[in-house]
């Protein structure tokens, strides 16, 4: 679950591999260089920051591709922390793996990325309280009407293959909306992938989990050990609707702590987070080819 407890001390965007100080790596490039190198992209990509019009406004995001062809489209939604130099990095390192991606500003609403940086700290309780507060506005109808404004402007794409399936991603928070997504366009969404997803599946009667014998997507649950800890049913809610579909699926428990993945956290642990990136990538390969 993502918790203002849990997150308390857990990152400062731009401090890679958890233990550099953001004033010696403020820079994106700085981010990039102190990461592993299995982590840069594979293959020749182009990025360029974009806009995108939504019922409510004007999102700003990052969009990036391999440089020539047609691909399957991915969407993420990032953590709490929001678009910022480690999600554009990893951005880029699927795109290097042959997809067109476009991760959102979830907080477009009340905030332009980076919603965290040098000037606001995540460790400094106002800029928490702030996003806290952002998150608690994000409902599931608000979910849904940004879901669909990025699925349109993927599908728009010169290097986005509609032919084939989209895939979506999310970090943390983004848990829930993976399975939004996917149960708001089930003809268009193939995949989907939940890392350290906070509340994906609960006893309550609105629990996103609820959702997925509707969708036609393969999921991927990557769960902290922390997490599990603290809901140790919700592994066994997923693999209750999971099990019974065709669609791939993989709900795992990970020997790693609630933020694990993105690489600019004070958590941040390689070996899961590789394992973690690997698994995505046989469920992409299963589902979108």
């Amino acid at each position: 679950m993502c918790t203002e407890k849990m997150e308390a001390d857990r990152d400062r965007a731009g401090m890679p591999v958890a233990r550099r100080s953001f004033t010696a790596l403020a820079g994106a490039g700085a981010l990039v260089a102190a990461l592993p190198a299995r982590a840069m992209a594979a293959g020749p990509v182009k990025g360029r920051d974009v806009t995108i019009t939504t019922a409510d406004g004007t999102c700003d995001a990052y969009f990036v591709a391999p440089a020539e062809g047609k691909h399957s489209g991915v969407l993420v939604w990032p953590d709490i922390r929001g678009l910022r130099p480690a999600f554009r990095q990893m951005a880029d390192r699927l795109a290097g793996e042959g997809y067109a991606v476009l991760t959102v500003n979830p907080f477009y609403r009340w905030q332009k990325s980076p919603v965290v940086d040098a000037a606001n700290d995540w460790g400094n309780p106002e800029v928490r309280e702030k996003l806290f507060g952002y998150l608690k506005q994000l409902t599931k109808p608000i979910v849904e009407t940004d879901a669909k404004a990025h699925l349109a402007f993927l599908g728009a794409q010169a290097e986005v293959d509609t032919k084939r399936k989209i895939g979506t991603t999310g970090y943390c928070m983004g848990g829930p909306m993976v399975i939004y997504t996917a149960a708001l366009k089930p003809d268009r969404v193939g995949a989907a992938a939940s890392f350290h997803g906070g509340g994906v599946g609960t006893d309550k009667p609105d629990s996103p989990h609820l959702l997925i014998p509707a969708t036609n997507a393969g999921y991927l649950f990557a769960i902290a050990e922390d997490d599990d800890k603290e809901t140790p049913n919700e592994k066994v809610l997923l693999k209750s609707v999971l099990e019974p579909r065709k669609q791939w699926h993989e709900v795992e428990v990970y020997p790693a702590q609630h933020g694990w993945c993105p690489p600019d956290g004070r958590v941040y642990n390689e070996a899961a987070a590789e394992k973690a990136w690997g698994r995505m990538l046989e469920l992409f390969k299963a589902e979108l080819a």
